[in-house]
């Protein structure tokens, strides 16, 4: 038996964070891994595709390389050697993570709860007052015939050679992603989405003119289309409209969300798992006391830099988890915070919205990247900004601003009123409060 002071199960974005600040705090900890340190973000997920993002995006660049003066006779595509570099980045990056554990204890395998303070790994047991659960997520796969015949996020980043044309069953950010990575790279892509439209939890103007966005580069789209079937010869069975259709691809991507993964033995516990993940309160215990819950296991929000903050919450550090920025990296990207304008609406809130385009901005028209949006949702009773949703280019960082503005209970002036550097596509959410 081996006595520490925190034994932390998973070692992703929640579990590498919560370590580090566990050692500052001079404390003992304990992280048990079962797979590479880093979890699904680091390995499966926001680096490896962000990787294929850059290689996609050079490949764009390249295509239209003779508007900025630069001729080429012609290019072809390697996507094994961007699959090779997406690999390093992600190596590299886990040396890195790995050395920033230093002082902890590491331990490899599955761990198995024994009972409220004790874990048992590959027949060791490891006993603390304090166990915290940041064991992430895993694919979901739909309850449908074929469903096997279907290849995952995971599973996908792993191949270096790809099919003629892909089928993706989910038009959320994952699906969006790999559409658009894809499409780069002359696969035929097509998407069917369950919801009205792709990006279901983003506003749904921006949803709409992504669609539009991706239909014009050739991507299919298909919604409001649920999947009965795949099968054999990956023919993709689904209802639209009342009529059951069907499409023949060469490969079936299933990319309808991810679900929490569930220590063996949390539940003989005491440990409550509801349908989103492990039921847990305000501070992250869980049902059982000592035990805590953070990041995607929890359910509350599956996103890497959530399950960060939460692992800060957890250790005493003062963050806002009520203003969560989102971003999916599409091409062109798109972002939110705060509140859309439907659930404004929903909740009855007295708001207006205003709009700036980025084709009337300067950079954006040197760039040649003028697709797009940022709108701005205020509060027309405070004036406050509760929300700002960004289709362009760099959106997933221009939103930070508004981020800030939010958690801060800012007034649009106090956007407006910035001076913002020109040329800048910063000005293009300046001009959205103006």
């Amino acid at each position: 038996m081996i006595e520490t002071d925190i034994i932390i199960i998973g070692a992703g974005p929640g579990g590498m964070e919560l370590c580090g600040l566990a050692l500052k705090q001079n404390r003992r900890v304990v992280i048990i891994e079962r797979d590479h340190i880093g979890g699904t973000c680091l390995n499966r997920g926001c680096i490896p595709t962000k990787a294929l993002c850059k290689s996609a995006e050079v490949v764009d660049t390249v295509r239209e390389s003779s508007v900025f003066g630069v001729n080429l006779s012609g290019i072809s595509l390697a996507y094994a050697d961007a699959a090779r570099r997406k690999d390093e980045v992600v190596a590299s990056l886990r040396e890195g993570a790995e050395a920033a554990m230093k002082g902890a204890l590491i331990v490899r395998g599955e761990a198995k709860f024994k009972d409220a303070q004790t874990v048992e790994v590959n027949g060791e047991c490891y006993t603390a007052p304090m166990i915290v659960i940041a064991t992430g997520s895993e694919p979901s796969m739909l309850a449908i015939p074929g469903a096997e015949l279907c290849m995952t996020s995971d599973s996908f980043l792993q191949i270096d050679k790809l099919p003629d044309d892909v089928c993706i069953i989910g038009g959320g950010v994952i699906g969006l992603e790999f559409a658009c990575i894809l499409k780069s790279f002359d696969v035929n892509v097509t998407v069917i989405e369950y919801c009205p439209e792709i990006l279901p939890n983003f506003d749904k103007e921006i949803g709409k003119r992504l669609k539009s966005l991706l239909s014009r580069k050739g991507i299919k789209i298909i919604t409001s289309a649920a999947v009965k079937a795949v099968n054999p010869g990956f023919e993709v069975e689904y209802e639209s409209k009342g009529k059951l259709q069907s499409i023949h691809t060469s490969c079936v991507l299933m990319a309808v969300g991810r679900r929490s993964v569930i220590p063996e033995g949390a539940e003989s516990i005491g440990i409550k798992v509801g349908r989103k993940g492990i039921e847990v309160d305000s501070a992250f215990s869980t049902t059982v006391p000592g035990i805590y819950a953070i990041g995607d296991v929890n359910g509350r929000l599956m996103l890497a830099h959530a399950a960060s903050a939460q692992a800060s919450v957890l250790m005493g550090e003062k963050v806002n988890l009520e203003v969560v920025p989102a971003a999916a990296f599409t091409s062109p990207e798109c972002s939110m915070v705060g509140l859309t304008e439907e659930q404004c609406k929903d909740a009855g809130i007295n708001f207006r919205t205003s709009k700036s385009l980025f084709r009337a901005n300067g950079k954006a028209v040197a760039m040649g990247e003028t697709d797009g949006f940022v709108k701005m949702i205020i509060d027309s009773d405070s004036d406050k900004i509760i929300g700002c949703h960004i289709i362009g280019p760099h959106a997933a960082d221009l939103i930070q601003e508004s981020a800030l503005c939010i958690a801060s209970g800012l007034r649009a002036d106090a956007l407006s009123s910035t001076i913002h550097a020109h040329p800048t596509l910063t000005e293009v959410v300046a001009s959205a409060v103006k």
